[in-house]
């Protein structure tokens, strides 16, 4: 998938006002139109224009791309970072203008389905309630495992008075309940946006991510590691320290263990109803044969264990 360079695109600057942007838009858009363009790839390039405009035209997903930095070139093979939208607040709103068909993958791996997430209110007489926001944020594992209290500070796009995009903090304590899974929401009742008129305001809705962890892997409640052990604890047994979120434990390890053996700790993974597992992934790890010694080690095993690792691969 190719970067695409939404300014260039549409020939304005980073810094240019949504007023600018707009102008800019109105022009392209007459010189490219398909129905009046004389140009052989009009129809292409009216494409591009309109997906660049949907995003820069909106406060909310042009801060987002503007927050991938200035070092990708257009062309360019592009794979969005992880979580590279967690931290903003979108007020939602999808897509305004044509349809799904008309936006690149690019597009899509970073604005998903619809352009952002749909949100609606309801309306009656002269009230109407405020929006639903949401927001992507990042815990640590270890709050999933026993439940937190963490101040959370999001960013909000938005107009200056100038037309430039800017951002204004929004900082909440928010109770992370012990047992959330990657992907569930906390509902945050009244921190969307006020309602017009003296309605409800909206609430704010926040997607729950971990960052990433030295150790762990997770797969919905359940967990990953890989365990080293020394070629005699995997060919003898033993007993082991291993690592867990809630502490270390005594794992056992069979005898003749081969790397790539799973182990489970059952009901040691994220709480629930049930509660999830850990999968201990053993893998064998090799001394260094950095002094005499240690060389004469690995020599006396190779004339005494009769072992070929690629026995049974016609070599």
């Amino acid at each position: 998938m190719e970067y695409k360079d939404y300014y260039a695109i549409m020939g304005i600057d980073k810094h240019a006002t949504q007023d600018e942007i707009k102008r800019a838009y109105r022009k392209l858009a007459r010189k490219y139109h398909p129905d009046v363009s004389k140009e052989p790839d009009a129809e292409q390039k009216f494409k591009e224009l309109g997906e660049a405009y949907e995003v820069l035209k909106d406060p909310e997903k042009r801060a987002a791309y503007d927050q991938l930095g200035a070092n990708w070139q257009a062309g360019q093979d592009f794979h969005p970072p992880p979580d590279w939208d967690a931290g903003f607040e979108f007020s939602g709103g999808g897509f305004t203008g044509g349809n799904a068909a008309d936006y690149s993958d690019f597009f899509d791996s970073l604005f998903g389905q619809g352009g952002a997430r749909q949100t609606y209110h309801r309306t009656g007489g002269f009230h109407a309630r405020g929006e639903d926001h949401h927001a992507k944020v990042l815990i640590n594992l270890e709050d999933a495992y026993n439940g937190a209290t963490r101040m959370i500070t999001l960013q909000v796009p938005m107009i200056d008075p100038q037309g430039h995009i800017t951002t204004r903090q929004h900082s909440l304590n928010v109770r992370i309940p012990k047992g959330i899974r990657q992907g569930q929401q906390i509902r945050l009742a009244g921190q969307g946006a006020p309602g017009i008129g003296g309605g409800q305001a909206g609430d704010l809705y926040l997607e729950v991510e971990f960052n990433p962890h030295s150790l762990y892997r997770v797969d919905g409640r359940d967990l990953y590691f890989d365990l080293p052990l020394a070629p005699w604890e995997a060919a003898l047994g033993a007993k082991v320290k291993a690592p867990t979120p809630e502490g270390a434990i005594d794992l056992t390890i069979p005898a003749n263990s081969r790397a790539g053996r799973k182990l489970r700790l059952k009901g040691r993974g994220i709480p629930g109803n049930p509660a999830g597992d850990i999968y201990v992934i053993l893998q064998i790890a090799l001394p260094p044969a950095e002094n005499d010694e240690a060389r004469e080690i690995y020599h006396t095993m190779e004339q005494k264990l009769a072992f070929n690792p690629r026995a049974g691969m016609g070599v």
